[in-house]
């Protein structure tokens, strides 16, 4: 930006227009040898560039750095007190030290992505004691040492959590996560968006005498979409929204013992998005015919988009489903 003309290069140098930015190492996918050769390159650049042109950043995302990962962070950490995001996408070599130096170099600091990179757990829990009461946001992939990060959320590290989201990676991880969902309502009460995406996973058995959780009251997404049957149930989706009346986006797609009947009996009253799509798994089950009508009577009055999609509901059943939406107000605007 810098050479293209005087003007463009006296708004380059103004350090108030570097608020975001994605630095990734060419020649990524090359052999190891020029990438690391392409990364200490960037790196010797960015040694001017952080101090004098990226001191105030606020959202920094970093992709395919292998060899050079704990200097660049190094010098985020000198140079960026005003960082608030960091992304890191097919990264390695993230150390304790590092993430530990950036929550506390970095007091605005409160959202972090390490989805398909390779982040010791030790380095994210280290990281989360150091900055969980300020984190708003944090994106995991599911790998054998979640456990360990999500056991730090559980011990309420981070009271403030807006956003929570898991994945599973390439490699899909065979074993299924149990989570303690009382444990995290109680650990996280101010989530608004859960996300487990094609994740394998099961609750902790909640027991006869169990008293229930404080539910999650701010929620307003949940999303438990995956692409194999999985174990969410009736039960497990009551244990998990009963305190959510402010719910608004509910994704159960692939989520194939979810009844109308469960759903009906939810406290959500303002359902906007509702997918219940069964795609490519349909033919393996055995499916309700009727019901559809109880989603349907249930939210006509806010719902503007519903995905069926794979479900077994007969067309007179549809047919009853959608005269809901006749002589209401916005019913037009239903996404099918």
């Amino acid at each position: 930006a810098a050479r293209v003309c005087r003007r463009w290069n006296e708004a380059a140098s103004q350090p108030a227009l570097w608020h975001t930015l994605t630095l990734s190492p060419p020649l990524a996918g090359r052999p190891a040898k020029s990438g690391a050769k392409a990364e200490k390159k960037l790196l010797s650049s960015l040694e001017w560039l952080m101090p004098n042109r990226f001191s105030q950043l606020q959202r920094l995302t970093l992709i395919h750095w292998k060899s050079q990962l704990h200097p660049v962070l190094k010098l985020v950490s000198e140079s960026c007190p005003r960082l608030s995001f960091l992304k890191l996408s097919d990264c390695h070599g993230v150390t304790p030290d590092a993430l530990i130096m950036l929550a506390k170099a970095c007091p605005q600091l409160h959202s972090l992505d390490i989805q398909h990179s390779m982040v010791e757990s030790t380095a994210v829990v280290g990281f989360l004691e150091e900055a969980g009461p300020r984190m708003q946001k944090l994106w995991l992939t599911y790998n054998s040492q979640t456990t360990a990060i999500l056991g730090a959320l559980l011990g309420s590290c981070c009271p403030q959590l807006q956003v929570l989201e898991v994945s599973t990676g390439l490699n899909h991880n065979i074993t299924p996560l149990q989570l303690p969902v009382e444990a995290l309502q109680k650990g996280c009460p101010q989530l608004q968006v859960l996300r487990l995406l094609n994740l394998m996973w099961l609750p902790k058995p909640s027991g006869r005498a169990m008293t229930p959780g404080p539910g999650f009251p701010s929620l307003e997404e949940l999303c438990l979409a995956s692409s194999t049957c999985n174990f969410v149930s009736n039960e497990v989706l009551g244990r998990l929204l009963h305190g959510s009346p402010h719910l608004r986006l509910l994704d159960l797609r692939g989520c194939a013992r979810i009844t109308p009947a469960g759903l009906h009996d939810l406290p959500c009253q303002e359902l906007e998005q509702l997918h219940l799509g069964l795609y490519g798994m349909s033919d393996r089950l055995t499916l309700a015919k009727e019901g559809s009508p109880l989603l349907t009577q249930k939210w006509c009055h806010s719902l503007r988009e519903l995905d069926l999609s794979g479900q077994g509901f007969s067309e007179k059943d549809l047919e009853q489903a959608l005269a809901a939406f006749s002589g209401t107000p916005g019913g037009s605007h239903l996404a099918l």
